[in-house]
């Protein structure tokens, strides 16, 4: 048995409409699912187009509050035209693009307070292998 990837991370968001709407208009990110999920609840599904793991805006975890996860990271390959290409369509960053022995970033949050990195590595496009 191997486990090939992460399939998807559960996003804690106070609206979902406003929240897949967010990440659809702002980020660019593709719908993979809005279906209903039991009495009054939907499981909502998006994702930056082409990834394998998605986004699931969740709602129903006590322990999950929205805002409640932090240091998500996004990649890019260049950072300067996404950071310009997000902060025209909204996108509030709280500072500049850093640079760092490892990559350039900036962060910002969606609307629930969930935290993000824009991320351009030094090594982007290599390959590194996990140690088991």
């Amino acid at each position: 048995m191997q486990i090939t990837h992460v399939k998807i991370v559960s996003l804690p968001v106070a609206d979902q409409e406003r929240a897949k709407n967010w990440y659809l208009d702002k980020l660019g990110f593709g719908l993979r699912t809005d279906s209903p999920l039991g009495e009054n609840q939907r499981w909502v599904e998006v994702a930056p187009i082409g990834a394998q793991t998605s986004l699931a805006l969740v709602t129903w975890f006590p322990n999950m509050p929205p805002g409640s996860v932090q240091g998500l990271v996004l990649a890019t390959d260049d950072i300067e035209e996404a950071h310009r290409l997000l902060s025209a369509r909204g996108v509030q960053f709280h500072g500049p693009i850093e640079t760092a022995p490892w990559g350039r970033y900036s962060s910002f949050a969606d609307p629930d307070g969930n935290g993000w990195v824009l991320q351009q590595d030094t090594s982007f496009g290599q390959s590194q292998e996990v140690e088991k």
